[in-house]
């Protein structure tokens, strides 16, 4: 006998009122779909009774493929053809790939013309891209999710870790797409997770949430307060997470075996016996490896989970700079933590929990399934974003940008436009003007990163803007405005406010992107900020330098006969003397203090000048015209 619920008359939502819509963790190791039903956030099981879908597919000959278990089983037989943590490929490319050469795949460089493009994959069914391949993984989630509920989706909240960048959302909002499914919104994966303890627990205070999943790793501080969900700030390491656990065991079983160079199979194989020994070890305080290896090799190994937490101390490590980092930015201390939130299935290490416990001084929550709390999260934001909002939902989620977004200006330094840690969705604005008289067109270079100079940052998209009215350098007003949409993808308008011309894009970046670029291009930004400023006041004074010589030599062309002989060789001593200080300083010879020095002096020496060439125009307009014509 089934118990049925029936709601109270009047409380139930009229079946074509209720709109269907899911949240989905899409996941390295494993992804699942999720929904609410009956106000209850749920976990949507396939037909076995199995809420997880491991996130793997194997390509077939005949063009077909599997996905899920039955891919997972062909994982130590057919390696080639069997892609496994797929998410750790999403936007990036072939150079970015360190590990590259210990994965069993046949990688194709993906480069495209104007920037390098997303590594793809050579199988027996054809060369397949990361986002196809997570694209099946999606479709299948859709389809196991619209069998459920008995009718289609109206769409789905995807997560991603709070440190995907613009190109790795792209990607998974392209998957989606590729899959069939309307996303509503992409969601951070911590902050699902938060939304998920929030509303259960009705949580408040200052919140870390540690996400170590399968291939990527997320620390955000989160301040939950009247059924607002504001990101403090947010960090991590989109480069490591269980799998790097996995590779590390794996090379200590190769070192204590002594064991020669492995094939593809037996490399597939040991990565398996790698896993389950580190699954085991979470509750066990020893366990045997044994494997049997093509090349006729035997490991018969045992393990201590004291030797595995050795082994992987530097890991652990690695996620306790991101917290203080992100404590750091939030202008925090540990202690000032309410509660911390384990996510993620790599988090049932005993000495993670161990890591993050003594840290915070504090027992983390833990009673939400880690592998299931981001599709619950997920799964409330979508029923609320679908329309099905009941009373008391009244809750608002802010989340952040994770790095700072720019645009070039002269001299080649990046001028921020939008913080890191910025909310989201926003959008912000600010004027720039032309550098050149007649200047009727503008180059706009987008740019990603927190360095000062354009070099060290991330090159997103370039667009022109054309059709600027011939006016005096620095006449023009130029406002460039960027948008950062609630999925974190960014869009960029520019217009000149007298003639009303503009251009705008959407930034859709190559994907070549690496990573742990992220994480480095923070960790640069923090080891060379007095160099990064000192850089960035040198460029200042050269383009200041290089406008002042512009302005000069173009006031002498029409204006020379306003100074005497004496008085024009030393303007131009003046100039030549400036030029020579410019080049000293591009040689490294001298500093932006002996530039300001020469441009000061330069302008000074030709204050007489000006004064001159403006009693001149005064005079001209004056020209011819009665008093009561000038009042």
């Amino acid at each position: 006998m089934a118990l049925l619920q029936i709601s109270e008359p009047g409380m139930s939502t009229a079946p074509h009122q209720h709109r269907l819509a899911v949240g989905i963790d899409l996941g390295t190791t494993n992804s699942l779909v999720a929904t609410v039903r009956n106000s209850i956030p749920e976990v949507l099981n396939d037909e076995d009774g199995h809420p997880l879908l491991p996130s793997v597919v194997r390509y077939l000959p005949n063009g077909h493929a599997h996905i899920g278990y039955k891919a997972q089983a062909a994982q130590t037989t057919d390696p080639k053809n069997t892609i496994v943590s797929v998410k750790r490929f999403m936007g990036r490319g072939l150079k970015d790939i360190a590990y590259a050469e210990n994965l069993p795949y046949d990688f194709v460089d993906g480069d495209r013309e104007g920037g390098h493009g997303m590594v793809q994959l050579k199988t027996v069914a054809g060369i397949k891209s990361p986002v196809e391949t997570s694209a099946q993984i999606l479709a299948t989630l859709r389809q196991r999710a619209e069998d459920s509920l008995g009718d289609d989706l109206v769409g789905a909240v995807i997560t991603v870790p709070a440190y995907f960048d613009e190109a790795q959302r792209q990607a998974t909002k392209d998957a989606a797409q590729l899959a069939g499914i309307n996303v509503l919104r992409l969601l951070s994966e911590p902050t699902a997770a938060a939304i998920a303890y929030g509303l259960d627990n009705a949580s408040e205070g200052l919140f870390a949430v540690y996400d170590l999943g399968g291939g990527t790793f997320d620390i955000s501080i989160l301040k939950l307060s009247k059924g607002v969900f504001e990101v403090l700030s947010t960090g991590g390491d989109s480069a490591l997470g269980g799998d790097d656990f996995d590779h590390r065991l794996f090379c200590w079983i190769h070192e204590q075996e002594k064991l020669a160079p492995l094939s593809d199979e037996d490399t597939a194989v040991l990565m398996v016996k790698a896993r389950e020994a580190k699954e085991l070890l979470s509750s066990k305080s020893e366990v045997t490896i044994d494997a049997f290896l093509g090349s006729g090799e035997e490991v018969h190994l045992k393990v201590s989970a004291a030797t595995f937490a050795e082994i992987t101390k530097h890991l652990v490590n690695k996620t306790m700079n991101a917290i203080k980092k992100a404590l750091r930015d939030a202008n925090i201390d540990a202690d000032d933590i309410d509660g911390v939130v384990m996510v993620g299935g790599a988090t049932r290490m005993p000495h993670v929990q161990r890591a993050v416990s003594e840290y915070f001084h504090t027992i983390p929550h833990a009673n939400i399934d880690p592998d299931k709390v981001v599709a619950l999260g997920a799964a409330i934001q979508a029923n609320l974003l679908a329309g099905n909002r009941a009373p008391g939902d009244d809750w608002l989620l802010l989340d952040v940008i994770p790095l700072s977004l720019g645009i070039e200006t002269m001299g080649g330094l990046v001028e921020k436009v939008i913080p890191r840690n910025s909310t989201i969705p926003c959008a912000r604005a600010q004027e720039f003007t032309t550098f050149k008289d007649g200047q009727t067109a503008l180059a706009v270079h987008v740019l990603q990163g927190e360095r000062e100079l354009v070099s060290d940052c991330r090159s997103l998209a370039r667009f022109e803007l054309r059709g600027i009215p011939p006016m005096a350098a620095g006449a023009a007003r130029i406002r460039i405005t960027y948008q950062v949409d609630a999925d974190g993808l960014l869009s960029v308008s520019a217009r000149e406010l007298r003639s009303g011309v503009e251009a705008s894009i959407s930034v859709k970046p190559s994907y070549g992107l690496g990573d742990d670029d992220v994480a480095r291009m923070l960790q640069d930004s923090y080891k060379s900020a007095d160099v990064d400023m000192a850089a960035r006041a040198l460029r200042e004074e050269q383009v200041e330098a290089e406008r002042i010589l512009l302005a000069t030599q173009s006031a002498l062309n029409e204006d020379a006969g306003l100074l005497s002989g004496e008085e024009r060789a030393e303007v131009e001593a003046l100039m030549a003397r400036t030029r020579a200080v410019v080049a000293q300083s591009v040689a490294g010879a001298v500093d932006h203090g002996a530039v300001k020095a020469a441009v000061e002096a330069l302008a000074r020496g030709t204050e007489e000048f000006a004064s001159r060439r403006m009693d001149r125009s005064v005079r001209s307009a004056l020209a011819g015209k009665s008093l009561d014509q000038v009042v």
